[in-house]
């Protein structure tokens, strides 16, 4: 097999996240507030409206909080 040199990102599911990243997404419906406000991390939808499903890569969520991580002695 080739090595194309492409890195898979792990997808996770909201409750996935949550499980993975407790203290800071207290739940699923969480996260979907955070989408409905537009300023969650980047995620993913299979489909249309209500039937599509939503998985959300790892780089996004690191990414997401790599943006909100305050350096010491900062204002917050």
């Amino acid at each position: 097999m080739k090595d194309t040199g492409r890195v898979t990102d792990e997808i996770l599911s909201p409750a996935d996240v949550c499980k993975q990243y407790q203290g800071i997404f207290r739940s699923p419906q969480a996260l979907a507030d955070l989408r409905w406000r537009g300023n969650g991390p980047d995620y993913i939808k299979t489909a249309e409206g209500r039937a599509g499903r939503v998985v959300y890569r790892r780089s996004a969520i690191e990414r997401w909080l790599d943006e909100r991580t305050v350096s010491g002695g900062a204002a917050a």
